[in-house]
């Protein structure tokens, strides 16, 4: 703070953009806080030294089992199918009354040098989990899909928030000029809540997720119409630049404007560029098996596997990639094992590929679900479908590259692991954990909106050091 020969407490630039923020709104308040902090530049800088500089997210929508991926225990073999009555709290509307214990349908094996547990289903993936963190102590809030994906991707169980990618994308913005920030790789079908799980929420509009269509075109309209040429619709965006610039000096502080205005920029620009990351004709043989790419049971999560590896090398910062349905109530042997075998190759290619390439030290890559899932499970279909209920207390997590603890796991669950019990962290903490990584500081990362500074753990956190190599 600045100050005059009488002493009197004079505010500086700062503290002057502080006290009008009620009277500016938020958004235009905002706006100018960010001009402040990332100056011209669209990479903002990191508050702190970065031990990745971009993050592949995996995201597996349903809500994978710990217990039948990465969290194996031998007293739920002993109490397989023990009966027993829950009382209390009820994980959801289906875990009450009669309960019986449910082993899992798979074996297990210490991998790699770092004796990782890991289902056998997993034939791939076990051999990179010496580049892997398991961590076991993660907890979430809601049992319910469509609120257990917010919160695990916005840290807002009601929606409405900013995704985890776009407070990245607003803290760091893109290495790549004619690129989005933040690109997800959804399924045909979104996820429950839909985009709002990658929205921008308050923040400004060009730092949303941008959804690339798993079929036909990735983009809708990607390319000009016939007989238009690139001169063309540069003189067309030029004269509508004009157009916009005189409809937004009559409304100054609206971001939904001003982005509309830079995403026809962006968009042009995405023509010439996207074309060529998108296309994988120029990868080789090699790398398109070991991706997966062209077996059924692969093809399209190694597509996305290796598409966020092009994207990330292209300067995007944030890619975000979905598979699912690991909702598995029933037939968990059937569900998961399919679910696993269609998710494993890609998911160790991508690894390898990371590694092999340079990318993985600088690369994080995150692994979960939006909860896990129960030790036991009610009867259904006469008695023979042995599944799981949904789970907030314990999940399946993993970390990669950027800085993370490799070849460790981190925490515990109960020995039934119904809850975890070493090393709990709230979801918030991981979100914490994720920006520190990418040098960022969920108390400095902030957006003045409706009257308060919001940040992405909602309420502050802390990090969750024994994750951090």
């Amino acid at each position: 703070m600045n100050t005059h020969s009488s002493n009197t407490a004079i505010p500086g630039r700062r503290d002057f953009l502080y006290g009008l923020g009620a009277g500016l709104g938020s958004v235009a308040f905002s706006s100018l806080l960010a001009a402040e902090n990332q100056g011209s530049s669209s990479v903002g800088k990191p508050h702190l030294p970065a031990r990745a500089k971009r993050c592949i997210f995996l995201f597996m929508e349903g809500g994978p089992s710990h217990l039948d991926t990465f969290d194996p225990k031998i007293e739920l073999t002993k109490r397989h199918l023990q009966e027993f009555s829950r009382s209390g709290e009820q994980e959801s509307a289906m875990s009450s009354g009669k309960r019986y214990f449910v082993k899992s349908p798979f074996d297990f094996i210490k991998a790699g040098e770092c004796g990782a547990d890991i289902c056998t289903e997993w034939t791939h993936l076990k051999e990179r989990v010496d580049d892997i963190c398991f961590f076991r102590g993660a907890k979430v809030e809601s049992v319910n899909h469509p609120t257990a994906c917010y919160h695990v991707n916005t840290g807002n169980r009601f929606g409405g928030d900013p995704g985890v990618g776009a407070w990245v994308n607003y803290g760091l913005g893109t290495d790549n000029q004619n690129l989005p920030g933040f690109v997800v790789l959804p399924r045909s079908s979104y996820p429950q809540g839909g985009a709002a799980n990658w929205s921008n929420g308050f923040l400004p509009a060009q730092f949303q997720g941008t959804p690339l269509r798993p079929e036909g075109s990735p983009i809708l309209d990607l390319n000009p119409p016939p007989g238009v040429t690139r001169e063309r619709q540069r003189n067309n965006l030029d004269l509508l630049a004009v157009l916009n610039n005189k409809h937004l000096e009559q409304r100054s502080g609206r971001s939904d404007l001003e982005a509309r205005m830079s995403s026809y920029e962006l968009a042009y620009r995405m023509q010439t560029e996207v074309p060529g990351v998108l296309n994988l004709d120029g990868e080789t043989k090699d790398t398109l098996d070991l991706y997966g790419i062209g077996d059924a049971k692969t093809d399209a999560f190694g597509r996305k596997c290796l598409l966020a590896r092009r994207l990330v090398e292209k300067g995007v910062r944030f890619v975000q990639a979905y598979a699912g349905n690991w909702d598995s109530h029933d037939y968990i042997q059937r569900a998961h094992g399919s679910l696993i075998r269609s998710v494993d190759r890609p998911i160790a290619a991508l690894l390898r590929d990371l590694k092999e390439r340079g990318l993985l030290n600088d690369t994080l890559v995150v692994f979960c679900g939006e909860f896990g899932r129960t030790p036991d499970n009610g009867f259904r279909g006469g008695g023979k479908s042995y599944g799981r209920d949904h789970n907030a207390k314990a999940m399946a997590m993993w970390f990669a590259g950027g800085g993370t603890n490799a070849g460790h796991t981190i925490g515990a669950t109960d020995e039934v692991g119904g809850e975890a019990v070493e090393c709990v962290h709230h979801i918030r903490d991981v979100h914490v954990t994720l920006l520190h990584l990418m040098g960022l500081d969920d108390n400095r990362l902030t957006y003045y909106h409706a009257g308060r500074f919001k940040q992405l753990s909602q309420f502050g956190g802390k990090v969750i050091h024994e994750l951090i190599a």
